[in-house]
């Protein structure tokens, strides 16, 4: 004892002739005091030793020595080497701080003294490879944990447990690249655990191997800047957590969960903070997710997801499934809210390739403002009758209520859906394009949409103030509304099919019509819905024909040597109009609000009730009149 207090004293000399650096090593674990910040140490109950207010038994010190190394405050430094773990703590924090190390499990708990007036935030640095360690820490004030080259596996729980309910900085550091693998069969939440919440950042990449429950865990948010993260597999989420996800550069990539990508929950209503929303956010970087599980869902989120900026490719590839919690079927799809869904802009890949899957869905309304959105589904409907799940069912589903079955959709909205902006190109193989199950509006940006049922559809009214829209459905309708359909502006192209499905159908059978009061609108279908002869509101008269129209050919209307509006149809419309209108037996023998002997409508501005105007389709051409 009496040679470790002169080795000591002697080494207090030297650091202060030298300014150099005191380390104290207790087993694995090494105190690092710069020269001018070590001040006395203190000797007392002939055990203790005291520097800069840690408390060290004299009977675990292994040396105490000296060194050129440059000490950072406020840092502890962890290195991982196989089966075992050095640390480093910097002396202004080491009282605060209470470490231990067991082979190479790490567990260091932040006294809750640590604040602003005290030490301020503690930076824990880990590097190096173990295949059984761990880092494990405790607290109650924000700390920042920086991944500098680590390698990391637990063999019997997650290899980054936070349990501190506050803001948790994970530092990628730039060029570096780190893999954290948890075990299988634990009862650990994710491969990474956090009590509080985690904002990734820096430049780093980072791979997560999520063996037993999500890849990553936090209690609270989620937030992600600049760097790379890769969850290369999961039992459950790729990313869950409450209060919202947020990610506003960097790359996400996610595949090989067990259910969804990312999923953002929110506690119950009687237990929320402000920020609890549930929400995501997108408003940069790249983000690549690849789900495959039945009914999972890629973006997932309890509140509403925002899209401003960025890349996303999200896919989806698992069928729908009988839920017997809830007493409904569900379906996958690539970003479904049970709020809202708003996309202000960005670059949006999404395929839906399972039964039942959808492209967007939400709760509540859809607002697309801008961007550029493309959607694929080609799944069939998913059904369950009497105990049996039927995938691509192909039967009659009308007289199935709506919790025992669940169709594929494009995009599909229990609330409105409003479209200001933006390019939007949807393709359904099996399914309706756009549903709304309230009130659909297109004041402008650029639509296209190519479906099997439905191209669009509302429960409600439909509005049209501008932009620019092409529909075409092989089996149904081009533009479906079971209210009112209100065209005021924009330039339209509606292709339905054959008999008695329409280009544009309003609910006329329910007392509803068209309106034309603007814009310029060509329909060809079957049938065609048309403004009632004792409506006044609708002001701009129309013109209807049984012309037949095919892919690549031009539609013009004009007024003498005057082109009043022009169409060319699209080469994917692989329909013809001819054939025309099958009668409806309702009163008068004709459907009512409908084109009473052609499948072409156009309105357009120019037209004047009675006038008579030339209507030009491919090579021929016949003689119209306004109504």
């Amino acid at each position: 004892m009496r040679r470790l207090l002169l080795t000591a004293a002697m080494t207090m000399a030297s650091m202060v002739i030298m300014a150099q650096t005191l380390n104290i090593k207790t087993g694995s674990v090494t105190y690092t005091i710069p020269a001018t910040q070590a001040g006395e140490m203190l000797y007392s109950n002939g055990s203790q030793l005291t520097v800069m207010g840690k408390e060290l038994n004299i009977s675990t010190i292994d040396k105490i020595f000296v060194d050129d190394t440059t000490v950072e405050d406020n840092t502890v430094n962890v290195t991982y080497e196989g089966t075992s773990a050095k640390v480093a703590v910097a002396g202004n924090i080491a009282k605060y701080v209470d470490v231990t190390v067991d082979g190479a499990k790490v567990s260091v708990i932040q006294s809750s003294e640590v604040g602003e007036t005290t030490c301020g935030e503690i930076t824990y640095t880990l590097s190096g490879t173990s295949d059984d360690g761990q880092f494990y820490t405790e607290g109650t004030y924000k700390a920042t944990i920086a991944l500098n080259g680590l390698t990391l596996t637990n063999t019997t729980g997650a290899p980054l447990d936070i349990q501190n309910n506050k803001r948790v900085s994970i530092s990628v550091k730039t060029d570096t690249e780190n893999t954290l693998t948890d075990c299988s069969g634990g009862t650990q939440k994710g491969c990474i655990v956090c009590k509080g919440h985690i904002e990734f950042k820096s430049y780093g990449t980072l791979n997560v191997y999520g063996n037993t429950g999500h890849a990553i865990y936090a209690k609270e948010y989620v937030t992600m800047k600049n760097c790379t993260i890769n969850v290369l597999s999961a039992v459950k989420d790729g990313i869950n957590c409450n209060q919202y996800f947020t990610t506003t550069s960097g790359n996400l990539s996610i595949s090989n969960t067990g259910d969804d990508g990312v999923q953002a929950a929110f506690k119950d209503d009687t237990d929320r903070e402000a920020e609890d929303t549930g929400s995501i956010t997108i408003s940069g970087g790249t983000v690549t997710i690849d789900v495959t599980a039945t009914a999972a869902k890629a973006l997932k989120a309890d509140g509403s997801v925002f899209v401003t900026n960025g890349t996303l490719t999200l896919s989806t590839s698992g069928g729908g499934m009988w839920d017997a919690e809830d007493v409904k079927t569900k379906g996958a799809s690539c970003i479904s809210a049970d709020g809202n869904i708003q996309i202000d802009g960005g670059t949006i890949n999404l395929t839906s390739t399972g039964c039942a899957g959808k492209g967007l869905s939400c709760d509540t309304d859809l607002l697309i403002n801008g961007g550029e959105i493309t959607i694929n589904t080609t799944g069939g409907v998913f059904v369950y009758i009497n105990g049996t799940e039927y995938s691509d069912y192909t039967g009659n589903t009308d007289n199935i209520a709506s919790d025992y079955k669940s169709s594929p959709k494009g995009i599909k909205a229990d609330g409105n859906v409003t479209i200001s902006g933006g390019v939007l190109n949807v393709n359904s193989a099996k399914s309706e394009g756009i549903e709304s199950k309230a009130v659909l509006t297109i004041n402008d940006g650029t639509v296209f949409v190519s479906s099997y049922d439905d191209a669009i559809n509302s429960s409600s009214h439909m509005y049209i103030n501008g932009g620019d829209v092409t529909v075409i459905a092989t089996n149904n309708d081009g533009i479906d509304a079971n209210g009112n359909i209100y065209v005021a502006g924009g330039k339209v192209m509606a292709f339905g099919a054959s008999s008695p499905e329409c280009g544009i159908d309003a609910n006329s059978e329910e007392g509803y019509s068209v309106y034309f009061t603007g814009g310029t609108l060509l329909a060809v279908g079957g049938s065609n819905s048309v403004p009632s002869s004792n409506s006044s509101s609708s002001t701009q008269p129309y013109v209807s024909s049984n012309a037949s129209v095919t892919a690549n050919s031009t539609v013009k209307l004009s007024s003498g040597s005057d082109v009043l509006a022009e169409f060319v149809v699209p080469s994917t419309y692989s329909g013809s109009s001819s054939g025309g209108f099958t009668p409806f037996a309702g009163p008068g023998g004709n459907r009512p609000g409908s084109t009473s002997g052609g499948s072409l409508v156009i309105t357009c501005p120019g037209l004047t009730s009675g006038n008579s105007y030339t209507l030009t389709y491919g090579t021929s051409s016949t003689t119209v009149s306004a109504k």
